[in-house]
């Protein structure tokens, strides 16, 4: 059985991701803290630390490829996924959690602290909490439908900017219900390493 060292140094370089040793130690940190706080906060359901690994940490990373925005806000983002890995993986940009459960927000900032993020910030409240301010990508995995995303959260997107919708199967049926002030701009089917279900991510865009 493969340690969860070996296992996300394994992974990231399956996903061509390059991430230094500190860092590496910074994204299994998070998952330490992220089982610790489990146990009292309900942040996921998976409870297995290397499931937690593949189907989280993994699962973020694999978006990697594809931020390339000075500002990125992570909307519905629990706790703290994909934004924390992304903060730890691009220390240089600002990055931007959104979350209206507390609880979820509490531990995001604990996180924060404790592997000093400060290129992170976390906000806990809903979209409208921070209608003042644009982003070049807004990111989602926990919207449970694109439409919902593109309505719920238009206020934020810069005028060039674009969603970037994490899905597991390809959604068709979500995509024909797209307001038409809305086009899909490209799409991809993620490898996640270690894991067997199909993972989706979609640029959408203004038309």
């Amino acid at each position: 059985m493969p340690d969860l060292e070996q296992l996300l140094s394994k992974g990231l370089t399956e996903l061509g991701v390059v991430a230094t040793e500190g860092q590496q130690e910074q994204l299994l940190a998070y998952l330490g803290l992220m089982q610790k706080w489990n146990k009292a906060y309900n942040l996921t359901a998976i409870r297995d630390s290397q499931q937690m690994l593949v189907r989280h940490l993994l699962d973020s990373v694999a978006i990697v490829p594809h931020v390339n925005s000075d500002e990125l806000i992570d909307v519905g983002s629990g706790g703290g996924l994909p934004g924390i890995p992304l903060a730890i993986l691009f220390p240089e940009q600002a990055i931007t959690t959104l979350d209206s459960n507390s609880k979820k927000t509490r531990f995001q900032n604990q996180v924060r602290i404790e592997l000093g993020l400060n290129n992170l910030e976390v906000i806990h409240g809903r979209v409208e909490a921070v209608e003042d301010r644009q982003f070049g990508q807004v990111i989602s995995r926990a919207f449970a439908s694109i439409v919902d995303m593109v309505t719920l959260s238009h206020a934020l997107l810069a005028e060039k900017g674009v969603f970037l919708a994490m899905k597991g199967r390809y959604p068709d049926a979500e995509l024909a219900e797209l307001p038409p002030q809305y086009v899909l701009q490209q799409s991809y089917e993620l490898q996640v390493p270690g894991l067997d279900e199909e993972r989706h991510l979609l640029v959408l865009g203004r038309a």
